[in-house]
This record gives C-alpha cells, sequence and structure tokens, in this order.
C-alpha cells in the first residue's frame, strides 16, 4: 500500500463513493475537526461512527437538534475530555454511532489480551493470532514512547493488546453500521486506528474483504501521519500542546 498528500475540496469529498470513509485525526486539532465536518457535508453518510462516543452517549444524542451550540450542550459531561471540539463535526452527523469501549473492557485487554474481551468472534477478526514479532516489538516501543517512557517497557504488552481490541472493536461497529443503515458509513477516529497496515482497516478486511473502504490519515506541519493510509492531509498546524510529557513528571 502507498500514501499520497492531497489537499480535498467540498467537490472532491462529494466525489467518494466507497462503502466505509475513515476520516483520521489528531485528537485536539481543529483543523482536522473543520475538515471533517466539511467532508461529511459533501459525502452525506447514512450513519457516523465516533470513537468519542460510547454507545449510550450517542443514543443521547439522537434526538439533539443538528447545530453546532445544541451539541455542546448535549454532550456536557461525556467522558471524552474535549468532546464540545467536535460540535461541529456531531452537527453534520443524521445517524450518530458511538464506538467508545468502557474501562473495564481496556482493563481486561491488558490484563487477560484481545481475544479474551472481545468474545466468540476474536478469532474471524484475527485477535487470537500474535502479531509478527518484529511488528509486536515496533508497537510496544511507540506504545513506550507514547507514554513517555514513565511505564515499565515489559507493560507496553499489554497496551498493544488493548489497542488492538480497539481496533477490532471499531471495525465491529462499523460493519454493524454499514449492515443497519447501508453505505456510505463514515468512521472518526485517530491516525493510530485509521493506518491500513495495522488499524481498523486491516480488521475490516479479514472478516467483510467486499467492502470499498478509503481511510484519510491527517498530518501538521507539512508532514504526514505515520501508517498507510489510502489520502493523506497533511497542511495543517499543530495546536501548542506544552511539554505533553508532564502529567508523567507530577510528583503530588
Amino acid at each position: 500500500m502507498s500514501t499520497a498528500a492531497m489537499s480535498f475540496s467540498a467537490t472532491d469529498w462529494a466525489d467518494f463513493d466507497g462503502d466505509l470513509l475513515i476520516l483520521g485525526e489528531f485528537h485536539d486539532n481543529p483543523t482536522h475537526h473543520a475538515e471533517q465536518a466539511k467532508a461529511l457535508r459533501a459525502v452525506d453518510p447514512k450513519a457516523v461512527v465516533f470513537e468519542m462516543l460510547t454507545p449510550k452517549e450517542a443514543e443521547a444524542l439522537a434526538v439533539t437538534p443538528r447545530d453546532p451550540d445544541s451539541m455542546i450542550a448535549a454532550t456536557d459531561g461525556f467522558h471524552w475530555s474535549n468532546i464540545a471540539d467536535y460540535a461541529d463535526v456531531l452537527a453534520a452527523s443524521a445517524v450518530i454511532v458511538g464506538a467508545a469501549l468502557s474501562r473495564d473492557d481496556m482493563r481486561g485487554a491488558f490484563t487477560d489480551g484481545a481475544a479474551a474481551v472481545f468474545g466468540p468472534q476474536s478469532g474471524a477478526y484475527g485477535l487470537t493470532d500474535p502479531l509478527p514479532e518484529d511488528e509486536q516489538a515496533t508497537r510496544e516501543l511507540a506504545q513506550f514512547d507514547a507514554h513517555c517512557e514513565a511505564m515499565p517497557l515489559e507493560m507496553m504488552g499489554g497496551m498493544v493488546a488493548a489497542q488492538r481490541l480497539r481496533d477490532a472493536a471499531f471495525a465491529r461497529t462499523v460493519i454493524d453500521a454499514l449492515d443497519t443503515y447501508g453505505s456510505p458509513v463514515v468512521l472518526i477516529t485517530g491516525n493510530g486506528h485509521a493506518r491500513m497496515d495495522w488499524g481498523v482497516p486491516l480488521y475490516i478486511s479479514r472478516v467483510r474483504p467486499e467492502l470499498d473502504v478509503t481511510s484519510v490519515g491527517q498530518g501538521e506541519r507539512q508532514e504526514p501521519p505515520e501508517g498507510v493510509y489510502s489520502w493523506t492531509l497533511n497542511g495543517a498546524a499543530s495546536p501548542d500542546r506544552g511539554d505533553p510529557c508532564a502529567v508523567f513528571n507530577k510528583t503530588d
């Protein structure tokens, strides 16, 4: 697979005619959210699946008027810390589906493995198969770096298992949405889950290889995101994030 950098216009998005459009992002980048909202208005999907919402939270939004102010008010107290930043994206979504897993499920993946939590379909989705050794090592090191090397490297295998669980669970939710509402469906998620080499598209290809999937990763500072995508958007500036490791350095 290869990636290509390009800038979409509303007309380009309207030309999308596949089954699933995965719109990756950095979760705190407002330019990425604006691009997603533009894509939704052009594509007009039957349903939009959100990594950021639990199923119950999504159900609570079913009767919310589709305007940003109403969405901000309705999402007050939701579990995702900056869910208000998604107001325009939510407002552009006719049907909203939540894909977030519970903390208990995430802890279970860490301690017992992804397959044990996922259930009877774990074999079909590939969760009973170990990753290739080089990929496992690469992903453990990536998790180690993402956690600012503040946790033992030996714990990162559990983090990788939790990530695999989320990828497979998001894939299952997307497939359920396609079966329920028809195509196209859009998935709003982080770039890591949008990766075609080891994210949601990989799990979808195992159980529904006939689906036409397009995955878009969004980069920053003219640099593409890591991983493989159908297309990448690289023009966004990055917000001022301060020291991302500061939270691990607190002593009180």
